[in-house]
């Protein structure tokens, strides 16, 4: 007997066990061989650098930069006002006085503009009183980069706006007016301007309407002392050095302001103004035409009671002592319409149209904003302890 079955015609016949064990065997000897006929043949051979290529091809596919045509309201707003905003560069004579050379002109500073109108071959700007302050030339820069020469028509430095004049031939937008009136606290709005000089020329900020109808107190001379109480916009958009007679617009790509650094306060961070359009119309528009800003006039030069001592409160004055606001008559013009309804020197004005007058900026405030040339003004002060009235008949002050 033996380890394999017999055939009917004599041969053995494998086991089951074994052809398994053979085929088996079959399977792994075919494996071999591939794999050694790829290795052995590199053109053949998987290449683990190009399934690294095709990963990285995939991943760059999905990484691909992919130009997009994004608009906003804001976009769109840019670009209805951008062209209209300007540089302005303040320049003043430098040279040796002793020289007998002509004195060349040379930038001291620059701020912002808003071409407003153009008409005749004219253009017209607005900006700020305090960037074209002292010039004896100014050059505007319009926003594909040409400059244009311009000159002074008026400024006004109590609202601290001026207007220029220049060739309209390169001019490629004019502002549109908005309503300031009717903007919203919290609605958006747009700084455009040069926030750190001509580098930074068409720079886009934007904010809110953080309030309206804001008083800021303004030192006009420099002096320490508060001369004026500026009426503006309060916006959270950033306004900076040279950002000053730029425009601040609405989303509707509308003029709604005209943004001034002189008024903003260095102590506080994130509150930039503008004078409302609304308000500075009227001024653009008298500048424009007549030079100045033509405004009622008392012919009086003034002092805050506040200033006064108390002790010549009582001997020069002769005060009542509960009366501790308003403001002193330190002369009185010749010709004026004080000396006409018969002011004197030292009245003490307390009241004007029967409200209560406190300081000179708000008896600045209630001739200027309230009344107008021609109009008549009812004026209480005391002279010498006892309340006097006096009524005036308001005239040009370019006229005293």
């Amino acid at each position: 007997m033996g380890y394999y079955n017999q055939t009917p015609n004599g041969r053995q016949r494998p086991s089951r066990l074994g052809a398994f064990a053979a085929g088996l065997g079959g399977v792994v000897v075919g494996a071999l061989l591939v794999w050694l006929l790829f290795y052995s043949m590199p053109e053949l051979r998987p290449d683990s650098s190009s399934e690294t290529q095709i990963v990285q091809q995939e991943a760059e596919g999905r990484s691909e930069a992919v130009s997009v045509d994004i608009t906003t309201d804001v976009t769109e707003a840019v670009e209805i006002a951008a062209d209209a905003v300007v540089g302005v560069t303040n320049l003043q004579s430098a040279g040796d006085f002793w020289s007998q050379a002509p004195q060349q002109e040379q930038a001291v500073g620059t701020g912002s503009g808003v071409i407003y109108k153009n008409d005749n071959g004219k253009a017209y700007v607005v900006t700020n009183h305090h960037v074209i302050d002292g010039a004896t030339g100014v050059e505007v820069t319009l926003s594909d980069g040409s400059k244009v020469e311009a000159t002074v028509v008026g400024s006004d430095i109590w609202t601290d706006l001026a207007v220029l004049e220049m060739d309209g031939a390169k001019v490629q937008a004019v502002a549109q007016f908005g309503d300031s009136d009717a903007l919203k606290q919290g609605e958006a709005v747009i700084a455009i301007g040069n926030p750190l000089g001509l580098d930074f020329s068409g720079s886009v900020t934007t904010g809110v309407v953080s309030g309206k109808d804001r008083a800021v107190p303004v030192d006009l001379n420099g002096d320490g002392q508060e001369d004026w109480q500026a009426e503006v916009l309060q916006t959270d958009a950033a306004i900076n050095p040279g950002n000053s007679g730029g425009a601040l617009v609405n989303l509707a790509g509308q003029l709604i302001g005209i943004n001034s650094m002189k008024i903003a306060t260095s102590s506080v961070e994130g509150i930039g103004f503008s004078i409302p359009i609304n308000s500075a119309i009227p001024v653009i528009n008298s500048l424009e035409e007549k030079g100045e800003m033509i405004r009622p006039s008392m012919g009086v030069t003034l002092l805050d009671l506040a200033q006064v001592p108390q002790v010549y409160r009582q001997e020069t004055l002769k005060l009542p002592e509960d009366v501790t606001e308003g403001v002193v008559v330190n002369s009185v013009v010749e010709g004026s319409a004080a000396e006409a309804a018969g002011m004197e020197q030292f009245d003490v004005i307390v009241e004007m149209d029967g409200v209560a007058i406190a300081d000179i900026i708000e008896l600045r405030q209630h001739l200027y904003n309230e009344k107008k040339i021609g109009d008549l003004l009812k004026v209480s002060a005391y002279r010498n302890g006892e309340l006097m009235e006096f009524e005036l008949e308001l005239v040009d002050n370019s006229a005293l």
